[in-house]
């Protein structure tokens, strides 16, 4: 029996038959949401009810981030940008920290209450001005800042009973190329990363529950894209950082995953490498030629269970809270 190590996808608003017959199948763990399954929150309830019937266990997930990267959006809050936080932080670091903890809780506790588990967060990739792939996706320029703010940020999801997922891993913010598009290409060395980029891994490895690596490749350091690379997932994160939690490859569909091949190649190489679960997105043939890959493969897979970041009943804002999480968040939305 396989794994269940693949997260893929579904076209609209409620399960089809043949959703349901994909998400019944053995390789598969976890679900990810678009902005296109979303109408308004009760479409959501009843749309992870009907997963939950057909898979009590399956990991569901969403990007809700903030600013550009927010799939839900009526009926739930407007969140900033992470870097108004990182401007926040500037000024006034104390109230940026509670700030970041508030709007943290609020994200997650919106999503833990149509059953949601996770939201593929906090970005933890520096800002240098150069990548408009994460721009103001990331916190803050300087690694402490970082490290501080998505501290806050994830002490405020684990608040609301919500596991964080800290990408891209080793950090993305350098290269100006977007991977969902092309391959790039980070030229600096091991010490350079290790001085900057690999901080806020490093420190909050204790904190993540999941950690995503880039389709970067790092050509001083290794030869592959960081999420097909047994230096980067097996010696540096999981030996010298000493992550032990869930390593979810990003979208197999993105061209920066195609240097390594065919969706059976890519699917190998991720789990290889180390990653426990494998992201295929916006196709639905790439998902199925993914879990046949799963399928064919004799060895285990997935060597920590992505189901272990089911969200849990965490504690519910008040309607002081919300309110003022909710006037928060607007206020640093039109500061942005």
């Amino acid at each position: 029996m396989p794994a269940p190590v693949v997260m893929l996808d579904i076209a609209g608003t409620s399960l089809d038959a043949t959703d349901r017959e994909l998400l019944r199948h053995p390789a598969v763990g976890g679900l990810i949401l678009f902005s296109r399954n979303y109408q308004h929150r009760k479409q959501l309830c009843e749309l992870t009810a009907s997963v939950r019937a057909v898979r009590p266990d399956i990991l569901i997930a969403v990007d809700q981030e903030g600013g550009r990267v927010q799939r839900f959006r009526d009926d739930f809050v407007r969140l900033p940008p992470m870097a108004a936080l990182g401007q926040r932080y500037d000024s006034a670091p104390a109230e940026a920290l509670f700030e970041a903890r508030s709007l943290g809780r609020l994200m997650a506790d919106e999503l833990v209450q149509c059953d949601v588990d996770i939201s593929f967060a906090p970005v933890l990739d520096l800002d240098y001005g150069a990548s408009t792939v994460i721009g103001d996706r990331a916190f803050h320029a300087g690694s402490e800042a970082v490290i501080e703010l998505a501290a806050a940020w994830i002490d405020g999801m684990a608040e609301a009973g919500m596991a964080a997922t800290g990408k891209h891993f080793p950090g993305h913010g350098y290269v100006a190329a977007d991977s969902h598009l092309e391959l790039p290409v980070d030229t600096r060395d091991l010490a350079a990363l290790r001085a900057a980029d690999l901080q806020p891994f490093a420190a909050l490895a204790p904190k993540l529950a999941g950690i995503m690596p880039a389709h970067v490749i790092y050509a001083a350091v290794a030869p592959e894209p960081a999420g097909f690379s047994r230096f980067w997932l097996q010696q540096i994160l999981r030996a010298e950082l000493g992550f032990q939690g869930v390593i979810f490859s990003d979208d197999l569909t993105m061209a920066g995953a195609a240097s390594v091949g065919d969706y059976a190649a890519r699917t190998a190489a991720a789990l290889d490498a180390g990653c426990d679960m494998v992201l295929v997105c916006n196709d639905r043939g790439a998902a199925e030629q993914v879990v046949d890959a799963v399928m064919a493969r004799t060895d285990d897979t997935g060597t920590v269970p992505a189901a272990t970041l089911r969200a849990r009943p965490g504690v519910r804002l008040s309607t002081t809270e919300y309110q003022a999480a909710v006037a928060l968040a607007a206020s640093l939305c039109e500061q942005v």
